[in-house]
């Protein structure tokens, strides 16, 4: 292919894009992506991190046996993620009752601490949006992690005919 063919093919793609594709950007906040999946999990088994986004963590307190993995995996990242001892949790197989708070100052949302968890007790949610007016309110207490978190109203699902996508 001559320097000519590739400026034009060049060319054409590019004019295709700016008249024939449609835009992927979203209005935010008025549109916000829906993510579908139930976020970021890790399986120890296949030893294979499972696909999903990774935002917010959920804590299945029944499944927490305290071990502090989680917190030791995020020592050398981040330091965001602190054991604290909880006396109204009552949990069979967490003898010590040691349960991870997260501070969301500080989570690099690498997804390390829940490849650490070998229970299955910790998973990052598919929720994006954690906002507040003041850092005390960014520190989630293991009962705040424990609640699942809600699917924002007002979203829209993002049309794949035309734009930015990969096909399998």
């Amino acid at each position: 292919m001559s320097f000519v063919n590739k400026v034009l093919v060049a060319i054409g793609s590019g004019l295709k894009h700016v008249f024939l594709v449609k835009r992927f950007t979203l209005r935010y906040p008025q549109q916000r992506s829906v993510l579908y999946g139930d976020g970021y999990k890790y399986d120890p088994k296949e030893g294979v991190g499972i696909a999903g986004y990774r935002g917010r963590h959920i804590l299945f307190t029944d499944k927490c046996t305290g071990c502090s993995l989680c917190f030791i995996m995020c020592q050398g990242i981040s330091t965001a993620i602190e054991m604290i001892h909880l006396e109204n949790i009552q949990v069979p197989v967490n003898k010590k009752s040691n349960f991870p708070q997260i501070d969301y100052t500080k989570c690099v949302y690498c997804g390390f601490c829940v490849d650490a968890c070998p229970f299955y007790a910790l998973v990052e949610s598919n929720e994006y949006e954690i906002d507040a007016y003041d850092r005390e309110s960014l520190i989630f207490t293991p009962e705040q992690l424990a609640i699942p978190p809600k699917t924002p109203k007002g979203t829209y699902d993002i049309e794949y005919e035309g734009g930015a996508h990969h096909r399998a």
